[in-house]
């Protein structure tokens, strides 16, 4: 008992304050040094369709859960030594237990995301040997170069098993804790805590940088979830190789329309 106090009042306060406000730090002084990811081309005014609404409405169900829930976790580790001297007893007390009804309720949703988007990328976050060129190029983040790149290049395949891998160890670890006793003893549930914690603030940080990229980081990104489609240089520029197949499908599709229907013979 004793020592799994310690863990949850002190070192996991230093695993999340180290590792969040140390990506926080690494984002700030990246873009300083490298600023916004501007598509080098110019806009062309032309668009391309990269995320349908399905999709688009997964992701932002997930995501938004996510946020909910990482706010409310955060304040279970950081909220008594932090907001709590701020807000008063009374208001931090409503305010947690509120936020433990949102985690706890929001918890089903976010997992019923986590599957989808395994289900539904999985066939395009498969590593390949594009990847590994694209890593080494730095991956048009680093210096101006745009290595090729299918639908989802090697950084966004990171964040995609960051998602499914993370949320997984959450959900699963989550649902030990809310649901106490049955699968395990009092070690166990401990263990569960532990995880649960861990994976979450790291987790976390790690979506940062996701968010970064999607938002300040990179021009252009935020439409492709936002509206669902991109500027065609965007895409040329950061993801070519998809244009590429979606131009050749795009082709085919038009041959097959002007084929004539076939008539009787005579």
């Amino acid at each position: 008992w004793r020592e799994w106090r310690q863990f949850h009042t002190v070192t996991l306060r230093w695993i999340g304050g180290v590792a969040i406000i140390g990506i926080l730090a690494v984002l700030v002084i990246f873009y300083l040094l490298r600023g916004m990811v501007k598509i080098e081309s110019g806009r062309s005014g032309r668009t391309i369709v990269r995320f349908n609404s399905f999709e688009r409405f997964i992701h932002w169900m997930t995501a938004t859960c996510f946020i909910i829930l990482g706010i409310t976790g955060l304040n279970i580790t950081f909220g008594r030594p932090l907001l709590l001297p701020l807000i008063g007893e009374e208001a931090f007390s409503t305010w947690s237990q509120w936020g433990k009804y949102a985690h706890n309720y929001l918890s089903f949703p976010f997992t019923l995301g986590v599957i989808a988007i395994f289900l539904m990328w999985i066939a395009g976050n498969i590593p390949n040997k594009v990847d590994v060129q694209w890593l080494k190029r730095g991956g048009g983040i680093v210096g101006h170069d745009h290595p090729p790149a299918y639908r989802f290049n090697a950084g966004q395949k990171l964040i995609y098993w960051i998602v499914v891998i993370g949320g997984t160890a959450v959900s699963a670890s989550g649902y030990l804790l809310m649901f106490p006793f049955y699968l395990s003893g009092i070690e166990g549930m401990q263990t569960a805590q532990i995880v649960h914690s861990i994976v979450a603030v790291l987790f976390i940080a790690a979506m940062l940088a996701h968010i970064y990229i999607g938002t300040i980081g990179m021009e252009g990104a935020f439409e492709a979830m936002g509206e669902g489609t991109v500027d065609v240089n965007w895409a040329k520029e950061h993801h070519s190789l998809w244009l590429e197949e979606e131009e050749r499908a795009r082709m085919g599709r038009d041959d097959s329309r002007r084929q004539p229907m076939a008539t009787p013979a005579e």
